[in-house]
């Protein structure tokens, strides 16, 4: 597979992880000049930017581990456009998740980290 097929499949895997934990899909992939934001998505009244990281393994670190500070400011930049654009929704509460999927095919591991910016440690 290319990369971009690699992130595409690590992105359906987390929206299905996301999905099956009762969080609602809004949008894939919005871009602005800003960024890109992977997934939008709903936890009940909260909107949630999602940033999925892909690694085929863990030996050098998680997904999570790779989001420099540049990068939290980029995905906030681009969240403030996606608010700005879609208005129905620049009323909720936000925050911003991380997925790190690793492995490949029919056994990825998917770690999911909740308002991951704000609590720079994931859970064990």
């Amino acid at each position: 597979m290319t990369t971009s097929e690699v992130g595409a499949w690590a992105e359906s895997e987390a929206q299905r992880y996301l999905e099956t934990r009762g969080l609602k899909f809004v949008k894939r992939n919005f871009h602005c000049k800003f960024g890109e934001i992977d997934l939008v998505m709903l936890d009940g009244d909260i909107i949630v930017f999602v940033e999925v990281r892909y690694r085929a393994n863990n030996h050098f670190g998680t997904g999570f581990e790779t989001i420099t500070n540049a990068k939290q400011r980029r995905l906030a930049t681009a969240a403030g456009s996606f608010l700005a654009r879609h208005r129905r929704l620049s009323n909720r509460c936000a925050r911003f998740d991380v997925v790190s999927v690793s492995g490949r095919n029919y056994h990825p591991s998917l770690l999911w980290i909740r308002d991951a910016f704000q609590n720079p440690y994931p859970p064990p």
